[in-house]
């Protein structure tokens, strides 16, 4: 397992700053290091969030060709920016050419980490996708640009690591969730207004759901584990299925999930984790406690505003 890498005084650039992940990855960092927080800010709320957060906004397209207002000095660069308007073209130039121009903007960076999705690969079942499975256009029913741009991406991300000797790593995210959201929030949601969960007819629909505390947690030996060539690793937890998660949110809520099988419905997307866990160790959130945690604060939340 990597030594983490050193962030505490380290200036960090983390885009996509307003998303469900990256935002408390900022919230973490911030108190201890210099963060450029990356997004369009195109809402003025966006900013003086990341703003109070602590951290210094930076506005930026990266579907256009100015970067100008993007520190070039910075160590670490964790890119968590993703487009999926459903336009390839725009969703490409942002996503893949995008994140080309961001690398070799800041090509002096000690090391960069690339987020990118287990969206990435081919259905196949049941079946663990370890790192050098198949790959395909996974999300083509919900969401058309987005394995494709993903796809596209890693592959502009390996060879400009190459090009501009930056240490990188691929990061195929799984399902990302926790107090800020994530796709059991979103079932938890359907389940209150009684509506039925698309889900794919092969069961069970099987996933490696990760709590944002791990995603905090493991961004260092991330950033640690970055090499020319780029390294790429699976990263997600324990393996969960939607029907799994939805029957424990029933437990702790008295709600009941009603399913619809739809062979469109995203299907089985279980990873194999020996590389990830041989390189930067295994996740510490238990589902189960992770999905409590959520419901708990996103209650709160609710009484209080």
């Amino acid at each position: 397992m990597m030594t983490p890498a050193p962030l505490d005084g380290a200036r960090i650039l983390v885009t996509g700053a307003t998303g469900q992940v990256a935002f408390p990855l900022i919230q973490s960092l911030s108190p201890r290091s210099t963060v450029y927080a990356l997004a369009r800010f195109a809402k003025t709320r966006d900013r003086q969030r990341v703003e109070a957060a602590g951290a210094i906004p930076v506005a930026a397209d990266l579907a256009g060709d100015d970067l100008s207002a993007i520190p070039q000095d910075v160590d670490y660069v964790v890119h968590m920016a993703v487009v999926k308007s459903g336009d390839f073209g725009y969703d490409l130039k942002a996503n893949a050419e995008g994140v080309g121009r961001l690398m070799s903007h800041c090509r002096k960076a000690r090391a960069f980490v690339h987020f990118s999705s287990t969206a990435v690969y081919a259905y196949t079942g049941q079946q663990l996708h370890a790192e050098d499975a198949p790959l395909g256009d996974n999300h083509r029913a919900m969401f058309p640009t987005y394995s494709l741009s993903k796809i596209a991406a890693e592959s502009v991300v390996r060879f400009a690591a190459r090009e501009f000797g930056l240490p990188t790593t691929i990061a195929r995210l799984s399902v990302p969730y926790g107090n800020n959201g994530g796709w059991p929030w979103f079932h938890w949601q359907m389940m209150k207004a009684g509506m039925p969960i698309d889900v794919h007819p092969e069961r069970p629909n099987t996933y490696n759901p990760i709590h944002e505390d791990d995603i905090i947690d493991k961004v260092p030996y991330l950033l640690s584990a970055a090499t020319v060539p780029a390294t790429t690793l699976n990263f997600g937890g324990e393996p969960v299925s939607i029907e799994e998660w939805c029957a424990y949110i029933g437990e702790l809520t008295g709600l009941a999930a009603a399913y619809r099988d739809n062979p469109q419905a995203f299907g089985s997307l279980q990873i194999d984790p020996a590389a990830m866990h041989a390189a930067i160790g295994k996740t510490r959130v238990d589902w189960k406690e992770g999905i409590r945690r959520m419901i708990a604060h996103m209650e709160q939340q609710s009484t209080h505003s």
